[in-house]
C-alpha cells in the first residue's frame, strides 16, 4: 500500500475539517518524521501548475484547498450554480440574522442538524462572516450577516428584519431563539 495515496485520500475525506499531524500519524501508524515527509512530498506534487489544489496548514490542521490563481473560475461556477438560496441556507441565514453573533454549534442546536457545509457555502457567498471567537470551550467562530446579506434581501440594516414570533397561550416567543426556549413551546 502506497502511504502517499492513503494520505491524499485522508485529506480528501476530512474536507474542511482538516486533519492534524497527530491524527495522520495515528491513522497511518507512522511516526511524525515520516508523516512530515509524506506531506512534503504530496505538497510538492500539488505545486505543479497543472494541479488545481494544494495542501494548506490552517488552524493546526492540514487540508486540501484550491489555488488562488484559479479563483475567477471557481467564482464563475459558484455564481451560476448558486443563484438561488437553498432551504437550508435560508434557515441558517435566518438563525444567524436573528441571533448574531452566534457560533455554528449554536446554529446546529437550533436546527437540530449539522450546518457546517451550509455555513461554508454562506461564507463563500459573502452572506455571513466571522466576527470573532466565542469564550466557549474551543473558542468557536462567531458569525454575523454581511452587507451583501442586507443587499440580497433589500434591507438597510439588520433592524429592518420582521419580527418572527409564535404565539401559544398568548405568550410570544421568538421563532429563532435558542433551543431551550423552543423546547418550552412544546
Amino acid at each position: 500500500m502506497k502511504l502517499l495515496g492513503v494520505l491524499e485520500g485522508l485529506l480528501f475525506v476530512v474536507g474542511d475539517e482538516g486533519v492534524t499531524l497527530k491524527e495522520i500519524c495515528s491513522t497511518l501508524e507512522i511516526d511524525e518524521s515520516t508523516a512530515r515527509s509524506l506531506l512534503t512530498e504530496l505538497k510538492s506534487e500539488y505545486e505543479n501548475e497543472n494541479r488545481g489544489i494544494k495542501i494548506s496548514f490552517l488552524g493546526e490542521t492540514f487540508k486540501l484547498t484550491t489555488k488562488k490563481e484559479h479563483k475567477e473560475y471557481y467564482q464563475k461556477l459558484v455564481t451560476t450554480k448558486e443563484a438561488v438560496l437553498s432551504q437550508a441556507q435560508l434557515e441558517v441565514l435566518a438563525i444567524i440574522a436573528y441571533n448574531e453573533p452566534i457560533t455554528r454549534i449554536e446554529i446546529d442546536e437550533i436546527r437540530g442538524i449539522s450546518s457546517a457545509y451550509v455555513v461554508k457555502k454562506l461564507l463563500s457567498r459573502d452572506l455571513i462572516r466571522v466576527v470573532g471567537k466565542s469564550e466557549l470551550p474551543g473558542k468557536p467562530n462567531l458569525y454575523r450577516t454581511t452587507r451583501e446579506f442586507l443587499d440580497c434581501f433589500g434591507l438597510s440594516s439588520i433592524n429592518d428584519l420582521p419580527d418572527l414570533v409564535v404565539t401559544k397561550d398568548d405568550e410570544e416567543k421568538n421563532l429563532f431563539s435558542k433551543k431551550e426556549e423552543i423546547e418550552e413551546l412544546v
